[in-house]
């Protein structure tokens, strides 16, 4: 595995990992490892750095939910204009362009139901190049970039017989 490789399958993990540690983990100069992590961010491998927040154990509301949009492509631009038209709303999290009976999948956040719904019918849906969309919010998340949310108590005692 290459350097860069293996600098990405850590910080993808834990990307609160500091140099000095990362360099001690991979058995590698810090000045290399910092000058490498330069570079990936120069070049746009490294997009960003973000906390995964559980927000179901928090009083603040946040409704999460994943919109399945059917579009006409425009000639010439693909489907590259409409997604980023959909990716500049702040209310939207994620835009994928999807193989399958859907062309975009665009994640959103709101408070409400009501004010993710209301996205949808009243920006979304009326975007021209918009054909169809369905909704669907997400109740509950189990695992989360890789990461479990919803751990179990798992009782690993050896159990004693009388």
């Amino acid at each position: 595995m290459s350097i860069r490789e293996e600098i990405l399958s850590i910080i993808e993990k834990n990307s609160r990992i500091g140099v000095h540690d990362l360099s001690v983990l991979m058995g590698e100069d810090e000045v290399l490892i910092a000058n490498e992590l330069k570079t990936l961010e120069d070049e746009g491998i490294i997009c960003g750095y973000h906390t995964m927040i559980d927000w179901s154990k928090t009083d603040i509301e946040k409704v999460n939910a994943l919109i399945e949009v059917k579009v006409t492509p425009q000639r010439g631009l693909g489907f590259d204009s409409i997604a980023e038209r959909i990716y500049k709303y702040p209310e939207v999290t994620s835009v994928y362009l999807m193989s399958g009976g859907f062309d975009l999948m665009v994640i959103l956040e709101g408070k409400t139901l009501q004010e993710v719904a209301g996205f949808v019918s009243n920006k979304l849906s009326t975007l021209d190049t918009v054909l169809s969309t369905a909704t669907h919010f997400i109740l509950k998340k189990y695992k989360d970039h890789g990461t479990i949310l919803d751990r179990q108590y798992e009782d690993t005692r050896e159990k004693v017989s009388p």
